[in-house]
């Protein structure tokens, strides 16, 4: 018997905790009813945000992106039939970024700095953030594609289960895109620490 691809292999289906139990139910609720959504809203707008800003650079894209997202979403939801909700709406937010990319003709801006939330650290700490984020995008930009996707998509605090249904590609593919990510993440901050050639390596 020939057998699939490994694109095509059927995921095997995550045990159900009780925190998805609630969110199956109220996505069921919001599939005949669009205000039953306010609850997914307020719980995933946080970490879409941060996903479209850390791939954007900007405040100003991050909105927009995360309000389309948001908007493909709830127009969609009646044609959700996965296991993972929060894969779901990564994807819309994966493709929500890259049709912004596609909009703008330009590669995300990664040498932008995050906010820092409040209450704000001393400056000399600030100063130390700043740095370090600012290291973080330069060499993040180095990366190939695929490995800076995983990276992004994990530093926002999605799952390495979610990362690969998200990117459509095998758990196995995702752990080593992300070993090997990790791995040139060490080198090329490791780098900037005794050179500042990092964005020549």
């Amino acid at each position: 018997m020939q057998r699939l691809p490994e694109s095509e292999q059927p995921r095997p289906a995550h045990p159900v905790g009780e925190g998805d139990r609630d969110e199956v139910a109220i996505i069921a609720l919001a599939k005949r009813d669009p205000a039953a959504f306010a609850p997914l809203y307020q719980e995933y707008l946080g970490p879409v945000y941060r996903y479209c800003y850390r791939r954007l650079g900007s405040r100003e894209a991050a909105e927009d992106a995360t309000s389309l997202v948001f908007e493909r979403a709830l127009r969609a939801l009646p044609t959700f039939r996965g296991t993972s909700f929060r894969a779901w709406l990564f994807t819309i937010a994966h493709n929500a970024v890259t049709d912004a990319y596609r909009r703008r003709g330009a590669h995300p801006p990664l040498t932008e700095v995050p906010d820092i939330a409040d209450p704000a650290p001393p400056p000399e700490q600030l100063a130390l953030l700043a740095d370090e984020r600012r290291l973080l995008a330069t060499a993040l930009a180095l990366l190939p594609a695929d490995q800076r996707h995983v990276i992004e998509l994990r530093l926002s605090g999605i799952p390495s289960v979610d990362v690969a249904e998200i990117l459509d590609r095998s758990p196995q593919a995702v752990r080593a895109l992300q070993l090997r990510a990790t791995r040139r993440l060490q080198t090329l901050l490791a780098t900037s620490n005794t050179t500042p050639e990092v964005r020549n390596a």
